[in-house]
């Protein structure tokens, strides 16, 4: 899931200050699931929001959607953008730029910072684990991205600082991402995969931005 979190009060603050009428969306998928945009984090915004401009006469909408990344769904929010001058989204970079692309004639602003392409580790903690490299080799290495997961993105085994009990150089607290890597192997009996070069990865590659067009469509 695509992790985010909020902007810093005043920088929000400052983005809709010239605005009377504002809607703030939330989305009801990942930015809810990470506590940054769901509706709960939108009534708690356009709360602060009120407060902070109560002597501006502020008018502040709420709304959200299921997903902000799918212009069907943004759509629904046609008759509220209509009675607002901007808005502030509460989804990822996506969402911003569908809700954009959709209502043309109206000023969008993030009221999130997206961070990372993450996982659920408990309740209230997320862990980056893939960086959407558009090459993935995680068959040869158990299952475990290097290119996140190290802290230097090595591709052919742990660097020469790795610290006893396979802990990171940078990071004593965190696991070196290759002694992870050389486990889940050794538990799969493909050591071998170790034995073999890989070359620095080419992300020019990978053409930006990304479209994807499905045959099944």
């Amino acid at each position: 899931m695509i992790i985010a979190e909020r902007k810093p009060f005043e920088e929000i603050k400052q983005m809709i200050a010239p605005y009377k009428r504002i809607l703030v969306v939330g989305c009801g998928t990942c930015a809810a699931i990470c506590w940054a945009g769901g509706e709960k984090e939108v009534g708690i915004l356009a709360s602060q929001l009120r407060l902070a401009f109560h002597k501006d006469k502020i008018s502040i909408m709420e709304g959200i959607v299921q997903r902000q990344c799918e212009k069907e769904m943004v759509a629904e929010l046609k008759d509220k953008v209509e009675e607002v001058e901007a808005i502030l989204s509460l989804a990822c970079g996506v969402g911003v730029q569908t809700l954009a692309e959709v209502f043309k004639e109206k000023p969008v602003f993030p009221g999130l910072n997206t961070t990372f392409i993450g996982m659920p580790e408990k309740e209230g903690l997320w862990v980056e684990m893939c960086e959407a490299c558009g090459d993935c080799f995680l068959d040869r290495t158990g299952g475990i991205c290097p290119i996140v997961r190290c802290a230097k993105g090595l591709l052919n085994g742990p660097c020469g600082g790795m610290r006893r009990g396979g802990k990171c150089e940078i990071d004593p607290e965190k696991d070196c991402a290759w002694s992870l890597i050389y486990r889940q192997l050794e538990k799969q009996g493909k050591l071998n995969l170790m034995r073999k070069y890989y070359p620095p990865k080419n992300f020019h590659t990978v053409k930006r931005p990304g479209r994807i067009q499905s045959e099944k469509a």
